[in-house]
């Protein structure tokens, strides 16, 4: 049976728009931007509102402000949703309507049908407060328990960021937090674009972009630009965001990648192993060595003969005090390469644990640590 979905665009240009500035980790994601269905849903959109401009002043029930700014999202669980609302208890079992503590089912005319949709999370029937829940899958197994009174505009990349995160009982193992919202005007930034002095232009995640992924030539237009603002970035230093910049640049040709065949796959090979590697010189600067580890292991699977790799993975594995391992990587690079330390310098270094030998890099820092 068929039945209403909403556009990819907004249903009806009256409808209001709120945003979310999403905090992962301590660090900004970006901006979610939202349709909020008030041609259909009314009081259930006007809540969500509401909440966002934390307009309404305390709640009676919970005696905290009725305001998402400052919740977070307190379970996530991959290929279904990402939740949050609770902006009393933080962990889902509080929160509280602009109306009171619960109020009404108001309607089921949406359904499940897509990812990007808003909903009300409830503890049964007309059981309503504030907590939310963004849809990553079709659900419709919720169809007329759950009302869906939005969907995501911009943004649904910070959506799969989320999705993505770790979880402990689908709980983040890091904090997802809503750190600032409210009512989305036009000529409001949409939050899709960096806004970091770097130049970049592009949106931070390929969903939100307007580029035809079906053109290799255009993705790959994308991708190299993102990458050589990262290695703008590495010359000077900043290594946490030129690894942002290179990751950027990943997800565009992963994207991208999705809608060709191998051959036209190996036109972008090229660019996204410069970016693992880039992105383990990034890790191993930051001394984040297990990250540096998988980006390696990443550039490896896709040339498992290149020195540089093998090279900064050694390094990796020292960092992580796995000695025996980086000593099979330095043997591997100094069998194909007279740029690597001799292996008898490498050994002593792994042996002593020690970093007086420092110096003996230094000569091979100049080529291992140089970005592509």
């Amino acid at each position: 049976m068929s039945h209403p979905t909403p556009s990819d665009k907004p249903t009806n240009p009256e409808n209001p728009r709120v945003f979310f500035d999403v905090d992962v980790g301590g660090q900004t994601a970006g901006r979610i931007v939202f349709e909020l269905f008030a041609d259909i849903t009314p009081k259930t959109a006007e809540n969500f509102r509401a909440l966002c401009t934390g307009e309404k002043g305390t709640g009676t029930s919970t005696g905290k402000p009725l305001h998402f700014k400052g919740c977070p999202f307190h379970r996530i669980i991959k290929k279904f949703m990402i939740q949050g609302g609770d902006f009393s208890n933080h962990n889902g079992t509080g929160g509280e309507s602009i109306y009171g503590e619960k109020f009404e089912d108001e309607n089921f005319h949406y359904k499940h049908d897509k990812v990007g949709l808003l909903s009300m999370a409830n503890a049964g029937p007309n059981t309503n407060g504030s907590q939310f829940f963004i849809t990553t899958v079709p659900t419709p197994h919720l169809d007329d328990k759950h009302v869906v009174f939005g969907q995501v505009l911009k943004g649904m990349g910070i959506v799969k960021m989320l999705e993505a995160i770790d979880t402990n009982e689908d709980a983040p193992v890091k904090p997802c937090v809503i750190a600032d919202c409210g009512e989305h005007k036009d000529g409001d930034s949409w939050g899709s674009a960096a806004n970091d002095g770097s130049g970049d232009t592009h949106p931070d995640f390929p969903e939100d972009s307007d580029i035809d992924f079906k053109d290799v030539d255009k993705v790959l237009s994308v991708a190299e630009d993102v990458k050589n603002i990262g290695n703008n970035l590495f010359k000077k230093q900043d290594w946490n965001a030129a690894a942002n910049k290179y990751s950027k640049a990943l997800r565009y040709l992963e994207v991208g990648g999705d809608e060709f065949d191998e051959e036209v796959m190996k036109k972008l090979e090229p660019t996204a192993f410069s970016c693992f590697l880039n992105t383990a010189a990034c890790k191993l600067k930051m001394q984040l060595w297990q990250e540096a580890l998988e980006s390696c292991n990443e550039a490896l699977e896709m040339n498992k003969a290149n020195t540089k790799a093998l090279f900064r993975r050694s390094q990796a594995w020292q960092g992580l005090k796995e000695y025996s391992k980086a000593m099979v990587d330095i043997t591997d690079c100094s069998s194909m390469s007279h740029s690597c330390p001799s292996l008898d310098t490498i050994k002593s270094r792994c042996v002593l644990r020690q970093s007086k030998p420092r110096a003996v890099y230094n000569r091979m820092d100049a080529v291992i640590m140089c970005i592509d």
